[in-house]
């Protein structure tokens, strides 16, 4: 089931930083949204509210609902301030969406099928995330929640890009309509593991090694032992 937001504000017209240290100090939080060719609008939110909102993943995805002056809009979320060493949000940007316009989005990648991989299960690999979210262009109706990526059939040493994610009907990925086909996540040895095999292979090389005899190359012979004028002398 897709999860829902809702947004309750209230329009302001006290602005500027003194006014927004106000608001804070009162545990609320000054936003603004923007966007559809309207006029932007100056806004308080409830901090605690937008809290809890802000501690779900689809929070930063999804279409708001924000309300506002008896009325109701569209919105997602462009921008979160927060503070440098307190747990608080200092400032929120929305944006209205339209809905005949595409708009770009950031939408989280969910990786599944990672213990069946047989470079995991088969050969002791590990999986490492080069991607956790990815921006896609769509309609406002068309915006994914999240994008899978599987890995149940992924090998050792294997890269998934992102021509391999299966996407929603009309959605596009904004770094392919720029030919960007960006590494998502691969399966490789642990360091320590490599790091063993290593030892064991440059001594296996030093073992067998041979010696260059005259633009040559030849194994090394054994050492005989040293006589004067060639010859062994006699006791």
């Amino acid at each position: 089931m897709r999860e829902t937001f809702e947004l309750i504000a209230e329009e302001r017209s006290d602005k500027g930083k003194g006014a927004s240290r106000r608001l804070r100090h009162g545990n609320k939080i000054p936003a603004i949204v923007y966007g559809a060719e309207q006029a932007p609008l100056s806004l308080t939110l409830d901090h605690n509210a937008v809290s809890l909102h802000l501690a779900h993943e689809a929070f930063y995805s999804h279409i708001l609902t924000l309300k506002v002056n008896g009325r109701e809009e569209k919105v997602v979320l462009r921008d979160v301030q927060r503070h440098p060493s307190k747990p608080r949000v200092m400032h929120l940007d929305l944006q209205r969406i339209s809905a005949t316009k595409k708009m770009r989005m950031r939408i989280p990648l969910h990786f599944t099928g990672s213990d069946i991989a047989p470079g995991v299960k088969q050969n002791g690999g590990i999986i490492s995330h080069l991607l956790n979210d990815v921006e896609v262009l769509c309609l406002a109706a068309d915006l994914p929640e999240y994008i899978e990526v599987d890995m149940s059939e992924v090998k050792l040493n294997e890269t998934v890009h992102l021509s391999d994610l299966k996407l929603p009907k009309s959605v596009e990925l904004v770094a392919l309509t720029h030919a960007h086909d960006q590494p998502v996540a691969s399966i490789h040895l642990p360091r320590a593991v490599v790091e063993e095999v290593k030892p064991v292979e440059e001594a296996a090389l030093v073992e067998g090694a041979a010696v260059p005899v005259e633009g040559k190359t030849e194994a090394k012979p054994e050492a005989k032992a040293e006589t004067k004028g060639g010859k062994g002398e006699k006791g």
